[in-house]
């Protein structure tokens, strides 16, 4: 539903100081914008200073951009990192995938249900098994075939191939539903903080091939997944969310991949709707969200 004033939100971070959260809501204030919530936090160990505002703003107030020229003095003044996200806009998304579907079937699910804030442009995947159950939903589907011992030139054109199909559908982030392939170094640096990914633990934990058989063969109690920014450092990326599901000695490996991939689902689902919605702030290794 359009909203009956332009409506944004501020995300900001800085050197904590005193004065940042007055300045911030005065110059709002003084715009004739409304503060419809506000959530900030002080990092005592890093020293720095994080808030997210939802604010409606009158109609002169347009775009963004007239926005941040709105707070170019309180910017310079607390040196000061402020981006303002129009909600009238929403995120463009592309969703990779491999052979596992769950997590995709439940992003579409969830965005043609009106859950997600977003825009699925797109769906690339290195098999083309869901192509069907995208086009389903009447989303572009994108074949890049990539085989197992592929040349690192080739595997990097199939990676530009994705950048290429973001670019032409406008997106801005990349969601890794388990799409089984470790991006390069370079395709890494050439979406920070625009791509998040779902590991299959929570991590830290057993890593590669058949994580659920590991933890079956281990008599885990717990199956967790973990959602986080895509680096160059395989799993080691900002974690944005994770949850856990109790498991007992009854339950199969394929009891424990059904209860996974469940958890899978919700925990990438959260961080994807904390993205679009502009309530994550990078903090060096770690991640602020304000949910």
């Amino acid at each position: 539903m359009p909203h009956s004033k332009p409506e944004f939100v501020l995300t900001l971070s800085c050197p904590d100081a005193p004065g940042i959260v007055h300045s911030v809501s005065g110059l709002l204030y003084q715009a004739g914008c409304n503060i419809m919530d506000s959530q900030q936090y002080g990092d005592a160990d890093t020293g720095l200073f994080f808030m997210r505002v939802h604010f409606s703003a009158p109609e002169h107030l347009q775009d963004a951009g007239q926005l941040a020229l709105l707070f170019g003095d309180v910017c310079k003044r607390f040196d000061m990192q402020a981006q303002f996200h129009d909600l009238r806009v929403r995120p463009r998304v592309v969703i990779a995938v491999s052979q596992y579907g769950h997590c995709l079937n439940d992003l579409l699910y969830r965005w043609k249900a009106g859950q997600l804030a977003m825009d699925i442009a797109a769906v690339v995947s290195n098999h083309p098994t869901f192509a069907d159950l995208t086009r389903s939903y009447g989303v572009d589907f994108h074949h890049l075939p990539l085989k197992a011992g592929e040349t690192v030139e080739t595997k990097r054109a199939q990676e530009q191939a994705i950048f290429a199909v973001m670019q032409h559908s406008g997106a801005e982030l990349l969601v890794l539903a388990r799409y089984m392939q470790i991006l390069s170094a370079e395709f890494c640096a050439q979406l920070e903080g625009r791509a998040i990914n779902i590991h299959h633990s929570f991590l830290p934990s057993f890593k590669g091939a058949r994580p659920y058989a590991q933890a079956y063969a281990r008599g885990v109690k717990l199956i967790g997944a973990t959602a986080h920014y895509v680096t160059a450092d395989l799993d080691e990326g900002p974690i944005i969310e994770q949850d856990v599901e109790r498991v007992d000695h009854t339950m199969s490996a394929a009891d424990l991949t059904a209860v996974g991939q469940d958890v899978e689902s919700v925990v990438l689902a959260r961080a994807v709707r904390w993205q679009v919605e502009h309530r994550i702030l990078r903090n060096g290794h770690k991640t602020v969200v304000f949910r």
